[in-house]
């Protein structure tokens, strides 16, 4: 699959790549919804079936310790946080966002591992809706042009 950003084409090819996916079941059939966009398109993108592992957690707050555990195996060539927070009342909505965003980011600079994040955080359930599938074929493209670009630094 041909991947045109802002003036430049990249070949992304997923062949021999391995992919974690470890996915937040709090706002399900959002979580759901990007799981399938993201699954599809790292299968269109030459990833085997057999080499894409998917791990449920109960929400955005458990998604880095799940990946951690997954960085740790040194099995990976990429992995993938997938989640959704949708703002409330309180100021939890901050807190969730912010400190899942920031666990995922450290883990991926302290195993120089890419990890494409597509926990979304939206006003409300209709923007959730409007990007799932958008955002999980984001984070999929995301996985295997970062695995591929490591490899070629290493």
């Amino acid at each position: 699959m041909l991947h045109a950003e802002k003036g430049h084409a990249t070949e992304l090819n997923g062949q021999g790549l391995r992919i974690g996916i470890v996915q937040a079941r709090w706002n399900e059939s959002i979580t759901n919804a990007l799981n399938q966009a993201c699954t599809q398109t790292l299968l269109e993108l030459g990833v085997a079936t057999e080499s894409i592992d998917h791990v449920l957690v109960p929400g955005a707050l458990e998604v880095p310790v799940a990946l951690q555990a997954l960085a740790r195996s040194g099995r990976y060539d990429a992995l993938v946080a997938l989640g959704c927070i949708i703002r409330g009342e309180t100021y939890h909505f901050e807190l969730v966002a912010n400190e899942s965003g920031a666990g995922v980011t450290r883990l991926s600079l302290d195993h120089q591992l890419p990890i494409a994040n597509a926990i979304i955080t939206t006003e409300n359930l209709e923007q959730a809706i409007a990007r799932q599938t958008e955002k999980g074929a984001d984070a999929a493209r995301v996985a295997v042009e970062m695995a591929c670009l490591l490899r070629t630094l290493k």
